[in-house]
């Protein structure tokens, strides 16, 4: 097992692409770390780097207590796994397996023990003899994966290996993946675009941005506590909405969030008191289950755009009263039956509401 620590890394491309921009991270031994951000973020190049597919352009990669900037990728003792399986089809699944300790001089006891051993943890002994094409989506990865194991590196380094698959196995594989991690207590760094991966195998997550990172941390304190919208936006499903208002606080106690002239709402808040005097023009945000939907009453104003019925829950989407905004709002399904073009009116839970000043940062 191993530790990883990025010291102010830089990568930029000929033509002077820009694409990492000074990243700082301390990622502890045994520790599962989850890349997460949107495509082309610098997520998938940061993890090349660390694994030395890419060159660093500046900083220092350490690599436990090696620093690891120009080590060849076979002396940095990590083992990636890709999106694309990348098996070899004429062999059998031991044979793929095995390949690289028998070419790093491996006896052959040597390599059938570690396969075995790799196997049965992966509950894939039954498929040693198989060639790949004999084989599903799922049992392809399992097979990369002990491929990774039998090498036992220091760190895991995981590209998006459940992309590929369909919605039922993604979700099997995570449970397999978050099992492996705790059985082996080896360091794990996984790449993703799906924040749901993200949230449900992290120990924490780090959302990158633009080739910078924008916050770390666990995955709640990330989603109960964003540093700014674009956290916030990123994590959740579906996302927060986030909504450009005026704020103010006429009793000091409740702040008055004005969305429009014919919108708007009260909530409570421990610093109202700093929004007395003239409104400020800031962003507020509320998740889609913090929102309650009524016919009548006191909220915010919306008419009913669509309701998404997904079996468990409803999502209805509502365009705010005398603006373009639309509001999704994350219902049960036995709750009540709504219609587009139906007048409602939104009321969010007490403490539930987020404030981003005009830069976008939490207030």
């Amino acid at each position: 097992m191993a530790s990883v620590s990025l010291q102010k890394i830089h990568k930029t491309y000929a033509g002077g692409v820009h694409v990492i921009k000074g990243i700082d991270l301390d990622i502890a031994d045994g520790e599962f770390m989850v890349f997460v951000g949107p495509s082309g973020c610098g997520k998938s190049t940061m993890m090349r780097m660390i694994a030395g597919l890419e060159d660093i352009t500046d900083g220092e990669l350490r690599i436990g207590d090696r620093l690891a900037n120009d080590l060849p990728p076979v002396d940095r003792q990590v083992a990636m796994v890709f999106q694309s399986y990348a098996l070899y089809p004429h062999m059998t699944v031991g044979e793929n397996m095995g390949f690289g300790l028998k070419i790093n001089g491996a006896s052959r006891d040597e390599v059938k023990a570690a396969v075995g051993r790799a196997a049965e943890v992966l509950q894939i002994t039954h498929l040693l003899d198989r060639k790949p094409k004999a084989l599903s989506g799922g049992q392809r990865q399992r097979v990369a994966i002990g491929r990774a194991i039998v090498r036992k590196p220091g760190v895991f380094l995981f590209d998006e290996p459940l992309s590929n698959l369909d919605a039922g196995l993604r979700v099997q594989m995570r449970v397999e993946l978050a099992k492996l991690h705790q059985e082996l207590g080896t360091t794990m760094i996984y790449v993703t675009h799906d924040q749901t991966e993200a949230m449900t195998l992290g120990n924490r997550i780090a959302v990158f941005n633009g080739g910078h990172i924008e916050q770390v941390g666990p995955p709640m304190h990330l989603y109960q506590h964003p540093a700014n919208t674009f956290v916030a936006a990123f994590l959740g499903s579906p996302k927060m909405n986030l909504l450009p208002c005026e704020v103010s606080s006429p009793s000091g106690h409740d702040l008055l969030v004005q969305l429009s002239e014919q919108a708007s709402f009260s909530t409570p808040r421990n610093d109202a008191s700093r929004y007395a005097g003239q409104p400020r023009r800031m962003t507020v945000g509320v998740r889609p289950e913090s929102l309650a939907v009524a016919t009548a009453g006191s909220g915010i104003a919306a008419a009913v755009v669509l309701v998404e019925r997904l079996g468990d829950v409803q999502v209805v989407h509502a365009r705010v009263a005398g603006t373009e905004s639309v509001v999704t709002v994350k219902l049960p399904e036995n709750g009540q039956a709504l219609a587009a073009g139906q007048a409602v009116v939104l009321r969010p839970e007490p403490g539930s509401c987020y404030l981003f000043d005009e830069n976008g940062r939490a207030a």
